[in-house]
């Protein structure tokens, strides 16, 4: 069930979904260096593929490793009240199915152990470039309060220009420069971004590790995750006319 267009059904698989404790194993330097991002800057960033089933246990994984028990996540502002309500109810942002929402989330944020989140993206405006909407989210994120897991797409957690633009980690590396990014690298399974996709890659063990300085997060199979996703137009008929949304 890569993808669910009913409430009932994204119910079923928020109560189906498996909140396991994720063995992650890591290097003692780079552990070191995720912790000393957190002391110094206040922030750790995590760069995901999206619609993949292992990122929320990541998440849970990252939380209690790094005793950190706040998280903001790559999800709209609009979305805060429906959030702590605790089903996505009446909105069609939950349903764009770019696998940002997933069951796992909901089932992970709603486990044993509460989370403090945030939801740092917005909607763009008329005009506004790439780097513009990642200025936007980096100083929503550099409002936080101390100690937060920052998690978004790899291509905004980068903490230097690419070729897409000025990305949100590069904004918040300029503020404070102690701040770390773990990139997430997966190597052989299917993740759900707007429809079925997969990765077929050779990588290393299970685990967070230093790659020279950069500091990654290793898995090396992982699965599609179930991601709520309305097609367009049944999107407009549900909910009538839709405003300009940002895309992960």
């Amino acid at each position: 069930m890569p993808s669910v267009e009913t409430m009932d059904d994204l119910v079923r698989a928020i109560a189906e979904f498996e909140v396991e404790d994720l063995d992650l194993q890591a290097e003692p330097a780079a552990l070191a260096a995720a912790r000393r991002s957190l002391a110094e800057s206040g922030l750790l960033l995590v760069g995901e593929i999206h619609g993949v089933r292992e990122n929320p246990l990541v998440i849970r994984a990252l939380t209690r490793l790094l005793e950190v028990d706040a998280i903001a996540l790559e999800w709209s502002e609009e979305l805060a009240g429906f959030l702590r309500r605790g089903l996505p109810v009446d909105h069609p942002l939950w349903w764009f199915g770019d696998g940002r929402v997933t069951a796992g989330h909901f089932a992970v944020l709603h486990a044993d152990d509460p989370l403090t989140v945030t939801l740092f993206d917005g909607a763009v405006r008329a005009g506004d470039d790439w780097s513009a909407r990642d200025s936007a989210m980096a100083h929503r994120v550099l409002g936080l309060a101390a100690r937060t897991l920052v998690v978004a797409g790899n291509a905004h957690t980068s903490l230097d220009p690419t070729d897409d633009g000025v990305p949100m980690g590069a904004v918040i590396a300029d503020a404070r420069p102690g701040v770390r990014a773990v990139r997430i690298q997966y190597g052989t399974g299917r993740f759900y971004n707007g429809g079925p996709r997969e990765v077929n890659d050779e990588v290393g063990p299970a685990g967070l590790r230093l790659d020279g300085e950069e500091l990654v997060l290793t898995l090396p199979e992982f699965h599609e995750a179930t991601v709520p996703h309305l097609p367009f137009e049944r999107l407009q008929q549900t909910y009538g006319r839709l405003g300009r949304v940002a895309f992960g």
